[in-house]
């Protein structure tokens, strides 16, 4: 990873998980050409898989939270294909699936939890397209998955 990625995730007191192994059937991403489809990545945080339901148990900044672990393992994924040089990386769109109650309609709030960390992170190259929509439930009851297509540069 280069020095200025480095730097930039120390100040924001980040560290980037290992690239998670899949949890079922298919793999961690796929490259073609030089376009990278990263699978749903799950909010692991400090004490494991932040699980809820937004609108229930959770709120929003709760959610955004979630998200930003998403983000981190996304970026982990993105990092291993691109050979380990975040600086060759830039977000093209990001899917998140909120798990969330039938009322709740702050969804683009808790995924700009990853949107947010993106940019952060990568500057312009973390500026990026973007879905934000309800799930009525997720794997392992998580809060948030997150799903990215990300470009080599």
């Amino acid at each position: 990873m280069t020095n200025a990625i480095d730097a930039r995730l120390a100040e924001l007191g980040l560290t980037l998980p290992d690239a998670p192994a899949p949890a079922a059937n298919y793999v961690p991403f796929v490259q073609t050409g030089n376009q990278v489809y990263v699978s749903g990545q799950l909010p692991t945080g400090p004490d494991g898989l932040v699980k809820g339901k937004l609108g229930d148990d959770l709120d929003a900044e709760a959610g955004a939270e979630a998200a930003k672990y998403c983000a981190l393992a996304l970026l982990s994924q993105a990092r291993k294909a691109a050979g380990g040089d975040l600086s060759k990386v830039r977000v093209v769109k990001l899917v998140g699936f909120v798990n969330s109650t039938a009322d709740f309609g702050d969804q683009p709030k808790v995924v700009n939890g990853a949107s947010d960390l993106m940019v952060s992170v990568l500057g312009d190259n973390g500026r990026h397209a973007r879905s934000a929509v309800s799930a009525a439930s997720l794997p392992f009851g998580v809060a948030v998955e997150i799903e990215g297509i990300f470009e080599l540069l």
